[in-house]
């Protein structure tokens, strides 16, 4: 693998190795790498999230749903847990869902007071379709790298997030 491409952090440490050689800069090596490509990767997200008329929020809760599989449906403490949102956070992202036709509540039959929330047949068709077209977004912002380097770098990532993932 050649590391001849130049790229703006490749200039960024150079003017602070230039303007403070007693700093180990070192660390923006990676780490302003991995900030640049999470704005690329945001991008990427809400324009497909877009393309598909759905918030970041929506395609959270609606992929959470199509993740439980048949009958692609949780209760809203197991998708407060997926989400990591309040309470009264999921309560509105619910209502707002189901106002627009994408999830629906219903009794919980193992827990009188208790509701589920399902994906409803359009929730499903939009959550598959702005899916698919992520997966191809982001595949595209990897096609610099082959598939051996994608693995190792999804292998060191794994490595660098897992403590704070604990």
């Amino acid at each position: 693998m050649t590391h001849d491409a130049q790229d703006e952090v490749d200039r960024l440490v150079a003017a602070w190795r230039a303007e403070r050689p007693d700093l180990d800069v070192e660390p923006l090596q990676v780490l302003s790498r991995v900030s640049r490509l999470a704005k690329h990767l945001d991008r990427a997200r809400r324009a497909a999230f877009g393309e598909h008329d759905l918030e970041s929020w929506e395609f959270d809760v609606l992929t959470a749903l199509r993740r439980a599989g048949k009958p692609y449906e949780l209760s809203p403490g197991a998708l407060l847990r997926a989400t990591l949102v309040t309470s009264g956070t999921m309560t509105n992202r619910i209502d707002r869902l189901a106002q627009a036709g994408l999830v629906r509540r219903r009794p919980d039959p193992e827990d009188r007071r208790g509701v589920l929330v399902s994906l409803t047949d359009p929730g499903l068709a939009r959550v598959d379709a702005a899916f698919s077209d992520l997966l191809r977004r982001e595949r595209d912002l990897l096609c610099s790298l082959a598939p051996a380097d994608q693995q190792t770098l999804a292998a060191l990532l794994r490595t660098l997030l897992a403590p704070f993932d604990s």
